[in-house]
């Protein structure tokens, strides 16, 4: 899958990702709907972080989650 592309299924896939990697217990909260492709960038980044690190400290999950809700439509 080509992430480079801004596309709302890479978007889905990305947020996907995130939520098995972090196994977010309030994953259902947290859906591809509510992020623009404006942010997608930045979503990138995060998901890049989060799958090439094979461990995350609690520290870092809170502060990724933190940013994803920063980055959340209003």
């Amino acid at each position: 899958m080509d992430l480079s592309q801004k596309t709302p299924e890479n978007l889905e896939t990305m947020i996907e990702g995130i939520k098995a990697k972090l196994r977010m217990a309030s994953g259902a909260a947290m859906q591809a709907s509510a992020f623009s492709l404006e942010q997608y960038d930045d979503i990138y980044d995060v998901y890049d972080i989060v799958m090439n690190k094979p461990n995350l400290s609690i520290s870092e999950v809170e502060a990724l989650v933190s940013e994803l809700g920063r980055l959340r439509n209003k």
